[in-house]
């Protein structure tokens, strides 16, 4: 008897599991779902209002060694511990932001997010500019941040990662293999929440300065992490919209650059500048190591003839406030199906 009931009990569990496994709408997720799940418990704040409308603007600007009054104790760096050299910049700043009245504003060599959010509150409160953030370095004073009058979602810092440097020395023809976690902090990544139909990953970076095979590899070992990062958001959902923004340190015939529109990966970028349109440095630019890359996906929501290399004031005003130019495109904030 014993035995018997057991038997029944057993096959009363099998069968229910069965049927809960077996179930084609329970427990089922569809790829829409998975592409938007990284929007899960992501709300707009109560007093939000959305101004952007048709289009959004990002300006993206390498500011040079933009830094505040106050002494950083965890910062060993006698230009940080002394505020030198920003006699009048950070007014000009304000004038220069208040003239290009971005949406989205991605600062390159700037201090820490609190600063920009200071200057934010102090000069910019009729702007609209609510959200701010950075993957600010734990010893280091030149980061990049980010702030914007939409709202941003997660941010995905690199700080953390660790990336090769592989090279061959320019004097012994040597072979040489390195790693370098110290200057990832100076990317990172964040969804921008546009509108309930519209939303984009944005990357900002600051590579690894400098001439010669060392810096170039190191700089390209920091884009074939990025690479990687975007095949997992493309498998995510592949008809996700990304944009990289700032100083890659790049000219756009390096091995790097064309590396990052392509590689052979299927994460492809667009660059739309002509050949001849330079941004460094401000008073007489050479060349163009600054960039704004959509890719594929959000390419077709770029505003045609929207993407400048700008001068805010004359050159000699404009190289007091920074030796790059900024760059500045508008996109249109609904996704627009990529002409095949």
């Amino acid at each position: 008897m014993l035995k018997s009931t057991l038997q029944i009990i057993l096959c009363s569990i099998f069968l229910n599991a069965c049927a809960v496994s077996s179930s084609p709408t329970e427990n089922t997720i569809t790829a829409a779902e998975v592409s938007d799940s990284y929007k899960t418990g992501i709300v707009t704040p109560t007093d939000y209002k959305d101004t952007v409308g048709d289009t959004l603007k990002v300006l993206s600007w390498n500011v040079e060694h933009f830094i505040d009054a106050h002494d950083n104790p965890y910062t060993q760096n006698d230009r940080e511990n002394s505020g030198e050299k920003m006699e009048g910049r950070e007014a000009l700043l304000v004038q220069a932001l208040r003239k290009a009245n971005a949406d989205i504003v991605v600062l390159q060599e700037f201090e820490h997010v609190q600063y920009i959010q200071q200057i934010a509150t102090d000069s910019l409160a009729e702007m609209g500019y609510q959200f701010f953030a950075d993957n600010e370095s734990v010893n280091w004073y030149m980061n990049v941040v980010v702030m914007s009058r939409v709202p941003l979602g997660i941010i995905y810092g690199y700080g953390s990662v660790t990336t090769p440097v592989k090279y061959k020395d320019e004097k012994t023809g040597e072979e040489k293999y390195e790693t370098q976690s110290m200057l990832n902090t100076r990317m990172w990544s964040v969804d921008v929440l546009v509108n309930d139909d519209y939303s984009f990953l944005l990357t900002g970076v600051h590579l690894k300065a400098g001439r010669g095979a060392r810096n170039e590899a190191m700089r390209l070992g920091q884009i074939q992490f990025l690479k990687g990062q975007y095949e997992r958001f493309l498998k995510e959902n592949a008809d996700k919209n990304m944009l990289i923004v700032g100083d890659f340190n790049a000219t756009p015939g390096s091995e790097e650059f064309q590396f990052m529109l392509d590689g052979g990966s299927p994460v492809k970028f667009v660059d739309n500048f002509e050949e001849g349109v330079l941004s460094h440095p401000a008073d007489a630019p050479k060349w163009r190591i600054d960039h704004i890359l959509p890719n594929e996906n959000m390419q077709a929501e770029l505003v045609a003839n929207s993407l400048e290399v700008k001068y805010f004031f004359e050159k000699e005003t404009q190289r007091k406030l920074a030796d790059h130019l900024p760059l500045v495109a508008k996109f249109i904030t609904k996704d627009i199906k990529p002409i095949q």
